[in-house]
């Protein structure tokens, strides 16, 4: 085929040509996306992280959710007030922080911030709060 030709095919099948390139795109962009928040932790290497390493568990999710249970002893600091209380975590810069909220969207959003503000240990709980109860951790409303 020669170039005349592709720009004919291209031309006569431009939506399936676009639809086709979106649609990788959208396959690409967990892995473009994961690589700039950083790893991501299943519910039992969170467990796990937590008992041997005394890591710190950040909910980042609105007080309403927040209120209707979280992970025991995790700090609560809402997603739009990060910036603003970041000073309240710096005691926390050299130590694994997992960042969770209600899907692992928000929590991926935070991870890349605390990252740029030089936290070293920081990780998503993949799945977020769903996937740590399906994995039957227990959840608190203190």
């Amino acid at each position: 085929m020669n170039t005349a030709e592709l720009v004919e095919f291209l031309k006569a099948n431009l939506a399936w040509v676009v639809m086709a390139l979106v649609s990788g795109g959208m396959l690409l962009w967990p892995v473009i996306r994961g690589r700039a928040s950083g790893p991501s932790l299943s519910p039992l290497e969170v467990t796990l992280m937590i008992n041997r390493e005394d890591a710190m568990v950040l909910d980042v999710r609105e007080p309403a959710e927040w209120s209707k249970g979280h992970i025991p002893n995790a700090r609560h600091i809402p997603l739009g007030q990060i910036e603003q209380r970041m000073g309240e975590l710096d005691k926390f810069k050299t130590k694994p922080i997992i960042v969770s909220c209600a899907t692992g969207s928000r929590s991926s959003s935070v991870c890349g911030t605390l990252r740029k503000a030089g936290f070293e240990k920081v990780f998503n709980l993949a799945g977020g709060l769903p996937a740590w109860e399906q994995a039957g951790q227990p959840l608190t409303t203190r």
